[in-house]
């Protein structure tokens, strides 16, 4: 029998409340989710990810990888359809806090990488390091800020059609600037069962400047299991005439929780 659509979520998180417990040297947080329909429109999409935070007396240390691949049936250039790889982007990234005197204040060395085939960037590497501060502090709300400089390595993707001073094409080339790193994020237990979440970054550069956020909506069905509802924005300032300069995902999993 030949489903016009089947959609599955699946995801699965090891987090014992909505804040992280400091009091617990491992928190692990892994999400999965997928989405496959069939019929007159055949596509796939498969969205997971890992987060790991380990707290140690002197150290908060945050490990995170993710991953997105996408497949669409598409017709050729000869009119025939055909399944195509449509969307394809891992990241990975690790952050050390070192604790200070001062409540919920820390230095951070940061550290990320990410491989996109269809974005703006080939890949991009950044290093950075600054200064941490709890901005609100509530049983119910927390805001956190960073900033501090960094550098930046990054990769054009092989059909870019970018030209550099001289004229010549930057298709697969590699370039660095550095860069100054900024972070707000924002968590906001609405009820026993809701959560919200807002993440945003931006890597400032002469080159680029790259700006991500992350809204988020986390609503508790039973004890274990929460539902999330997630849309991203990534915006490059400066990209290829061919290239969009924003990227959005909205994602719809579920999250459990032991």
């Amino acid at each position: 029998m030949k489903l016009k659509a089947l959609s599955v979520l699946v995801a699965a998180t090891a987090a014992t409340n909505a804040f992280a417990d400091e009091s617990k040297t491992w928190q692990i947080t892994s999400e999965l989710g997928a989405i496959i329909t069939s019929g007159n429109t055949e596509t796939t999409t498969l969205k997971g990810g890992v987060k790991v935070l380990h707290n140690l007396q002197s150290w908060n240390n945050e490990y995170k990888v993710d991953g997105i691949y996408k497949e669409d049936e598409l017709e050729n250039d000869a009119g025939v359809k055909e399944t195509q790889r449509t969307n394809e982007k891992y990241s990975l990234s690790a952050q050390g806090n070192y604790k200070l005197n001062e409540k919920h204040a820390h230095l951070f060395v940061y550290g990320s990488y990410v491989s996109d085939y269809f974005g703006a960037y080939r890949s991009e590497s950044v290093v950075s390091v600054g200064y941490g501060q709890r901005l609100i502090d509530t049983p119910d709300m927390w805001l956190n800020a960073e900033i501090g400089p960094g550098y930046k390595y990054f990769t054009y993707p092989d059909d870019s059609s970018e030209l550099d001073d001289n004229g010549l094409s930057l298709a697969g080339e590699s370039d660095g600037e550095a860069i100054a790193l900024g972070k707000l994020d924002y968590n906001w237990q609405i009820s026993d069962n809701a959560r919200f979440t807002q993440l945003v970054a931006i890597e400032y550069g002469s080159t680029n400047t790259k700006t991500r956020s992350e809204t988020a909506l986390l609503a508790k069905i039973n004890g274990s299991l929460q539902m999330k509802v997630a849309y991203n924005i990534t915006n490059n300032s400066d990209v290829a005439d061919d290239k969009e300069s924003t990227d959005t995902e909205t994602s719809l999993t579920l999250v459990y929780s032991f």
